[in-house]
């Protein structure tokens, strides 16, 4: 059975497990073994389990090769636990399984973990504010409006009335955005591009939307230092100053010029002791228990950097400020200690690194359920923490650009036409006060009027367009706005002034034009006496 890379989605963990049970039950060797003068056919010794399940996991890209053998003795326990093996008597249930030459063998029932039915979240839809609709209780009839001034030109770019008819058009007055209206949109927006960058169809089964606070997005983006580093509102919840301490210490070393530091050997080892015990004891990891199946379908990204940081990125906005901000400064210091080759080794017989990921892996990432693969997953996305720190606990700025417009482009008045596809928009009215409604029909009456009256005007004086053309367009200004074509031309009689009947005058009569036909002159001379 070949493995393959398990990609992010509801219960990744969960298949991860199948998967490695199958894997381990098709390739590891079954013998013969002797046991106190007893053969026992069709088992292994525990050695060679971890041996076989150690070369699986690090030839697995769901995992890769930094899966320790301590890891993988720690899987096995799991494994006696959950009855996917049993000792050669047909006992499991507890994590006795040690590195040695006991003999075990798999059970003959299917040992394969179902999959869990979540109660329904529910599809949380983030309703942005409708700038459309007028809030209860309230209509556009009773809202005074400051009139716009408009020269004729700008009213006939805007509604080319001189050249077809009028479109219909509606005002959609801004509304002042509230702090939980913001909220609300960065909310909505980050969870729609996690989704996206995911490539999931729901985030319904990967993450209960409802557990998910808007404040802490909102303060985990703008409440920051030039460091990035997320500022605490809450003192109570802030990281102690001594462990503050401790952690700069290794973090700089050796160059802890602000602190007068012990010199008697060991003295490392121990301010590492100190802080690995004080991150062991918390009752919940850094990650939240909330949010451990988001983190692990990102894992399953890892083969895309790019998109497996940009994930991570969104996913870390989700914590709570206080768990962001020491998620950040722990692994910066775990970073800062793997690269540094001034200080003295906090480990004989495990790489700095690897005691790293081992030390902190688990307060950064578990589950609540005991049977999930928490530490091999939580090794993996601990190590990619560690390569790629400062992009991923900085803030998404394209995200954060987005939200933003989009956050301006709510706070604007705007002039929708029927059938445009494009807003206008305009500098928001100006409401002073209480006006009556005869006030408000009043200016609503001359407001619109006065710039028609001076586009009719502009149609009447136009001498460059034909009388045709002139007399069609007027046309369609009386129907379309009668009120201000009668204020124009109250009568009949002040119309046809504007066309004046020209007198038709007879043309001359013609010679040729006569009825007699032409005779030819003929010369004749004249006597007279």
């Amino acid at each position: 059975m070949e493995p393959w890379l398990v990609g992010p989605g509801p219960y990744r963990a969960t298949r991860l497990w199948n998967e490695i049970i199958e894997l381990f039950r098709a390739g590891m060797p079954l013998r013969k073994h002797r046991c106190r003068f007893k053969s026992y056919e069709r088992c292994f010794k525990a050695s060679e389990a971890v041996d076989c399940l150690h070369e699986l996991l690090g030839s697995n890209q769901n995992f890769g090769p930094e899966v320790t053998r301590d890891q993988t003795v720690k899987l096995l326990k799991k494994f006696l636990k959950n009855h996917v093996i049993e000792d050669i008597k047909g006992r499991w249930g507890n994590e006795d399984f040690e590195d040695d030459g006991h003999l075990y063998r798999f059970p003959p029932s299917s040992p394969l973990k179902s999959y869990p039915k979540k109660p329904s979240c529910g599809k949380e839809v983030i309703k942005f504010p409708d700038w459309n609709e007028p809030k209860a209780g309230s209509s556009q009839e009773h809202i005074p409006v400051k009139s716009v001034t408009m020269n004729s030109e700008m009213w006939c770019k805007r509604h080319s009335i001189a050249i077809g008819e009028v479109p219909a058009c509606k005002l959609v007055f801004c509304r002042q955005l509230t702090q939980t209206n913001i909220e609300e949109i960065w909310k909505s927006m980050t969870l729609s591009r996690l989704q996206k960058v995911l490539g999931l169809d729901s985030l319904d089964e990967v993450l209960d939307t409802k557990l998910v606070n808007s404040k802490h997005i909102v303060q985990n983006v703008y409440n920051v230092n030039k460091q990035g580093i997320v500022t605490s509102e809450d003192k109570s919840k802030a990281l102690p100053h001594w462990i503050l301490s401790a952690m700069k210490c290794l973090a700089n070393w050796p160059s802890c010029s602000d602190q007068k530091q012990p010199t008697y050997p060991g003295f490392e080892r121990d301010v590492f002791k100190t802080i690995v015990d004080y991150f062991g004891q918390m009752k919940e990891p850094l990650l939240t228990f909330h949010f451990f199946d988001i983190f692990v379908s990102v894992l399953g990204l890892l083969q895309k950097p790019v998109k497996a940081v940009e994930a991570l990125q969104i996913s870390c906005l989700l914590l709570p400020p206080e768990n962001r901000k020491r998620l950040q400064l722990l692994v910066r210091m775990m970073a800062r200690i793997s690269l540094n080759q001034d200080l003295p080794l906090l480990s004989e017989s495990v790489r700095t690194r690897t005691l790293m990921v081992q030390a902190f892996s688990r307060c950064i990432l578990c589950s609540k359920d005991e049977i999930d693969l928490d530490e091999l997953l939580a090794a993996k996305l601990v190590s990619f923490l560690m390569d790629n720190y400062q992009e991923i606990l900085s803030v998404p700025s394209a995200l954060k650009s987005s939200v933003e417009d989009h956050v301006i482009h709510l706070q604007r008045v705007q002039i929708k036409y029927a059938g445009a596809d494009s807003d206008a928009t305009l500098p928001p009215p100006s409401f002073c006060h209480q006006i009556t409604t005869g006030e408000f029909e009043y200016q609503r009456a001359t407001g619109s009027q006065e710039p028609l009256a001076a586009l009719l005007e502009e149609i009447v004086m136009n001498k460059e367009i034909s009388v045709k053309d002139k007399k069609k367009k007027l046309k369609q200004f009386q129907k379309s706005y009668p009120e201000v074509y009668r204020v124009r031309f109250p009568s009949p009689e002040t119309e046809a002034m504007l066309f004046p009947e020209k007198v038709k005058q007879k043309p001359p009569i013609l010679m040729w034009a006569l009825k007699k036909p032409f005779q030819p002159f003929y010369r004749t001379r004249s006597f007279r006496m």
